[in-house]
């Protein structure tokens, strides 16, 4: 079991925003990739742990061959672009937008006069030049949203080898997984155990282990990253 805490990266961020960075993958970032980041799983290359300023926005920018998967953890985001202008975010709501070959532009803005908190993921998508397409989920209360990932034979979600989960436990809860998982916790307490350790976990905590259980005695909300067996 690997644990890096967002507590012990620096803080970044550009435009309005600032920023933890957790993964920054070589694969996208080469010699760029941020000292002490981890690399992604699967196709996941990228976590940022991001709070936009009262009133910030990203400006206008663009991405291309990159599904960009955002997840409101308070507050709310404003999109402005080339693809769902208009769309907006609020507190337990994710959306994915892919950018394929076809590629997208867009200006995320928090519109309130507080600071918000919202989880940035990047995958590379498994197949090149799709079109541009935008998916909106409201995570579920309780259990396993799946935001991310599955066959091509099905429509809910953009399909990858890639997965990411959306894990919401009640106190006294678990969950278990028995691949490789990255997991970010985002929201409580849980503990982590493998084969060979246990941990306790917090929010801003990433683990990456093998045959996980999950359990927590207190409310808790991870975003589970793996790769489809």
């Amino acid at each position: 079991m690997d644990v890096l805490s967002k507590n012990s990266l620096p803080l970044g961020g550009f435009a309005g925003l600032t920023e933890h960075r957790l993964v920054t993958d070589r694969r996208v970032f080469g010699s760029r990739k941020a000292p002490n980041t981890f690399d992604g799983i699967g196709n996941f290359v990228y976590l940022a742990d991001a709070q936009f300023n009262p009133n910030g926005e990203t400006h206008m920018h663009p991405h291309k061959e990159i599904d960009v998967i955002s997840i409101m953890m308070k507050g709310r985001v404003s999109h402005e672009g080339s693809l769902e202008h208009g769309q907006s975010l609020k507190t337990g709501e994710a959306q994915v937008q892919r950018a394929g070959g076809e590629g997208f532009t867009h200006n995320e803005i928090n519109p309130d006069n507080a600071k918000n908190r919202m989880l940035q993921l990047w995958v590379l998508p498994d197949e090149s030049k799709q079109a541009a397409n935008y998916k909106h989920y409201t995570l579920a209360a309780n259990g396993v949203t799946r935001i991310y990932g599955g066959s091509k034979n099905q429509s809910k979600t953009f399909d990858s080898e890639t997965i990411i989960d959306v894990v919401r436990l009640a106190s006294g809860e678990s969950i278990k997984f028995d691949q490789e998982i990255l997991a970010y916790v985002s929201h409580g307490k849980a503990e982590f155990s493998d084969e060979n350790s246990t941990f306790s976990a917090e929010d801003g905590d990433l683990i990456r282990s093998y045959k996980t259980d999950i359990s927590t005695e207190s409310g808790v909300e991870i975003v589970v990253i793996s790769k489809q067996s």
